[in-house]
């Protein structure tokens, strides 16, 4: 099992009451039910998240391709 390392935060009361329910419920302790909130918000965000590269592709396109993209667009 890893390491834990302990923090505090604040919520929402209503955030933080339906998050424990919904431990009591699985029979779980809070803080895995958080840990598991958080790991899942993350591989959201990282799979959102468009890579650098991509970027400053798409910004090149643009400012070589400038003049097509315009007159494509009318």
């Amino acid at each position: 099992m890893s390491t834990l390392r302990k923090f505090s935060s604040q919520a929402e009361p209503e955030v933080l009451d339906e998050l424990q329910q919904l431990a009591a419920r699985e029979g779980r302790q809070l803080q895995a039910v958080l840990g598991d909130a958080m790991r899942e918000y993350l591989a959201r965000k990282r799979q959102q998240a468009p890579r650098r590269n991509v970027l400053e592709a798409f910004q090149n396109s643009l400012r070589e391709r400038d003049e097509l993209y315009r007159s494509l667009a009318k």
